[in-house]
Parts: structure tokens; sequence; C-alpha cells
């Protein structure tokens, strides 16, 4: 005659593992969802040749940074810009710069750089095409948009 089952015992040392299967057929592709609606929020200017945010455009910047704090969900999509002096692969590099002067200092104030999308454009979409200083600056930009859906 049998008696009572003791307590169970420790679990042993697990084995090694088996071989991995072939993977199965790919699935159909699903429906792409709705590109995030983008709301222009502010244009940041820079100086004739420079990349470093003004003081005078700090304002702009803690708004959007404040915004982006405000509202954990969303993205923001910056675009930088320069006026058309200098030439098309110089003007390129410059607007590179002024993008990722934003970028900087959002992610240094701790927005998380996935958060962040950036494009350079150079002379490219000017937004006013007279040859005057105040046109000029009006091209030189990083152009702040707002993706409010995910």
């Amino acid at each position: 005659m049998a008696g009572v089952a003791g307590p169970p015992g420790p679990v042993g040392p697990l084995g090694p593992m088996g071989q991995v299967g072939a993977p199965g057929p790919a699935g159909a592709q699903g429906v792409a969802g709705a590109a995030a609606p983008l709301r222009s929020f502010a244009d940041i200017l820079f100086d004739y040749d420079k990349a470093d945010i003004r003081p005078s455009e700090a304002g702009k910047f803690q708004a959007v940074l404040q915004h982006l704090r405000d509202n954990p969900g969303f993205r923001v999509v910056l675009g930088g810009y320069a006026d058309p002096r200098g030439t098309n692969d110089y003007n390129l590099k410059l607007s590179d710069r002024r993008v990722n002067a934003v970028r900087d200092g959002l992610v240094k104030a701790g927005v998380a750089a996935n958060r962040i999308e950036v494009g350079a454009f150079g002379e490219l979409k000017p937004k006013c095409t007279e040859t005057t200083e105040e046109c000029y600056q009006r091209d030189r930009r990083v152009e702040i948009f707002i993706a409010t859906g995910n």
C-alpha cells in the first residue's frame, strides 16, 4: 500500500533549447493608418550664416518645449531652411546645422529623441522671393510642426 505523496522537490535545471522551426508564411499586409495631422507651430529664425538659436527666438523655443511637455503623445517635425545666398550644398549643410540645433536643444531639455523628426532643405521652399534682407530673414528658419496624432 502506497503512502501519502510528499511535497514536490526542487525544480531541476532547464534542458538545452530545441532547434528553431521554419518560419511560417507571411501574413497579409494590414491597412495603412492615417497620417498624423501636422499643425504649424512656429518658425525659429536665424542670423545670416549662423545656426545657434538667438536670444530673441528663445520664447518660441520655450513655447514648443512646453507644448510637448503638456502633450506627451505628440511628436514634433522640424524643417531647416536657408536663404538663397550661398551654394546649394552649403545651404543644405547650414539648414542641417540649424535643424539639429533645435532638435538638440529639445532633447537636452528632456524631449525624447524618438518624438522628433527632422529634415534639412537648404534654399528649397522659400517663404519669400524678393532680394531684400527682410525676405532673406523669413527664409533663414526652422519650421516647427506638431503631429497631433499617433
